[in-house]
């Protein structure tokens, strides 16, 4: 049986696009009461569907107008989970994943200016045990940002 039915996907889509439309609005696109949105939001929170919310910040206002990828390199891929807390400590890391392929792992960091980016990586990053090397792939420009589609059965 799936977490979600094609109401709570109807609703996504709509919530996903405009997460300060007010329920009532979305229960008269969707043909159901207000109630019947909140609950539905509220069981999909429940579930694990949906996972936050919130407003997305500039970050080159907040003066980091540096977005960097770092590919971690580590003496042993079981160091991944040992290695996390440590990630987590830095500020400036935003995004951690496990990986296959040349990295063992791939963070994303926003620094205000190389300098900054510099010091997160050589007094940061590479000081955490197990790290055995780093490649930065500093990024020229955000072009797309989108979550996946959802397809609503008619």
């Amino acid at each position: 049986m799936e977490k979600i039915d094609n109401l709570d996907k109807k609703i996504l889509k709509i919530v996903m696009n405009n997460a300060r439309i007010p329920s009532k609005d979305v229960a008269v696109e969707c043909g159901v009461s207000r109630a019947a949105i909140h609950q539905r939001i509220q069981r999909m929170i429940e579930l694990g569907v949906i996972t936050g919310s919130g407003y997305t910040v500039n970050n080159k206002d907040l003066g980091y107008h540096n977005c960097t990828y770092i590919g971690i390199n580590l003496e042993r891929g079981a160091m991944y989970r040992d290695t996390i807390p440590e990630l987590e400590k830095i500020p400036e890391v935003v995004e951690c994943h496990f990986t296959t392929g040349p990295y063992t792992m791939l963070v994303k960091v926003f620094a205000r200016d190389n300098e900054h980016l510099m010091d997160v990586l050589n007094n940061k990053i590479q000081n955490i045990h197990g790290v055995t090397g780093t490649e930065t792939l500093i990024s020229l420009d955000h072009s797309i940002d989108r979550r996946i589609p959802i397809n609503v059965e008619d």
